[in-house]
């Protein structure tokens, strides 16, 4: 078992952290370093770079179910021992998206590498409420951003240099080996951080009613919600760069890999930066303001798209609005996980989900567009971050209405 708050060093906590979001970032790494290889892949399969989104698709829903399955299994057997069996199940089927005969095969294959990557992301989030005090929350939270924000800038370039040198095929290969390191560090490193409890009921309809409570929870909801349409924001961005900025403004794939990594580099910096902005505003203030920038910059984004006004402001645009989503990230999940300790599994994995089935939906619509405009992806962004700011907005307005009639 883990030690306590009080019985914590810094070094144990770094290490934990170190594991933990290296874990997270099996999940977008598993997206980010076949992307330059979108190209290569409809080649292969006779087929578009369109079609090939439906293996981001696949993932995203696989994720999301993933998710919902290991909650209650981590509450009920602890976290360790489900987290391993995902990584086993992630291993196999990176084996099998390496050796797909055809494009049915590798969307089948992403859906099951998903399912063992969900693990990891409600292991993560999870242990951190476990571990950390409520108000420290925010900031381990930010502190994997960084750690797994490695991975946006990463995989790209490690993608588009095994793909050049073996073929995309190769990528798969690259993340079994990896997956083969994160079962030895969880398996060296990283305690139990609970104790498992044997009275949660894994019967379906008790934990779609258990669900169905902490989802009604009127701070999770509205927090959770908030964050998974900002993600859903994002994920619409990931899906539709590659058409982006390799059909529409013709960069190669290592120009389309250092373009990512960069963008990616602007989440990883606006996480770090939300740190020192904690020390001197509540999460909830933050994460308010960000949300009305995030509408002001993707208002902006549509006219740009409109106008056709090029490549700069288009990156500039979108390289902003990453930087802000880094701050929205940690502090809507903080905030949702707050009411929540012993359901702490549960509730992880119910935001996870809700994120990337956002995810799953806007990549999907984005997919249905075949043309080199960015105009359907503007729309998406500022429907996406429009509805969070509502969300977040109502929330605010409510609270401070009920602490003015607690002061009367």
């Amino acid at each position: 078992m883990l030690p306590n708050s009080t019985e914590r060093n810094k070094k144990q906590e770094y290490i934990i952290l170190l594991v933990l979001g290296t874990l997270i970032a099996l999940g977008p790494f598993s997206i980010d370093a076949y992307l330059p290889g979108f190209d290569s892949i409809a080649k292969d399969f006779n087929t578009s770079i369109s079609q090939i989104g439906l293996t981001l698709t696949s993932y995203f829903i696989g994720i999301s179910l993933g998710q919902l399955a290991y909650g209650p299994i981590m509450d009920k057997f602890g976290r360790k021992k489900p987290l391993l069996i995902g990584l086993v199940i992630y291993f196999l089927s990176a084996i099998s998206c390496m050796y797909s005969p055809n494009l049915e095969w590798l969307i089948v294959s992403r859906f099951f590498l998903a399912v063992g990557a969900a693990a990891g992301m409600v292991a993560a989030k999870a242990i951190v409420r476990d571990i950390f005090p409520v108000h420290e929350v925010a900031g381990a939270i930010s502190i994997l951003m960084l750690i797994m924000g490695g991975a946006p800038i990463i995989a790209p370039t490690v993608g588009s240099f095994i793909i050049d040198s073996f073929g995309w095929e190769m990528i798969f290969a690259f993340l079994a080996v990896f997956c083969l390191l994160m079962i030895i560090s969880v398996t060296r490193f990283l305690p139990e951080s609970i104790v498992p409890d044997k009275m949660v009921d894994l019967k379906p309809k008790q934990v779609a009613i258990k669900y169905f409570g902490i989802l009604t929870h009127s701070k999770f909801w509205s927090f959770a919600f908030a964050g998974s349409f900002a993600i859903g924001a994002m994920f619409a961005y990931i899906s539709d760069a590659p058409k982006l900025f390799m059909g529409n403004f013709d960069l190669t794939q290592k120009e389309f890999g250092l373009l990512f990594g960069l963008n990616a580099g602007g989440l990883i910096l606006g996480s770090q930066i939300n740190r020192l902005f904690l020390r001197k505003f509540t999460t909830l203030q933050i994460t308010l303001f960000n949300s009305v920038l995030l509408v002001i910059l993707s208002s902006l984004f549509l006219l740009n798209a409109l106008l056709e006004l090029g490549f700069f402001s288009t990156a500039i645009l979108l390289f902003l609005m990453l930087f802000l989503l880094g701050f929205q990230n940690p502090n809507t999940t903080a905030l949702s996980l707050e009411p929540f300790e012993k359901k702490a599994g549960r509730a992880s994995a119910l935001i996870g989900s809700l994120k990337m089935i956002l995810g799953a939906f806007t990549s999907f619509l984005i997919s249905l567009f075949h043309t080199s405009s960015s105009v359907p992806l503007a729309v998406i962004l500022l429907s996406c971050l429009f509805i969070s700011f509502l969300l977040l907005f109502r929330f605010s307005k409510k609270e401070k209405r009920q602490l003015r009639l607690s002061e009367v």
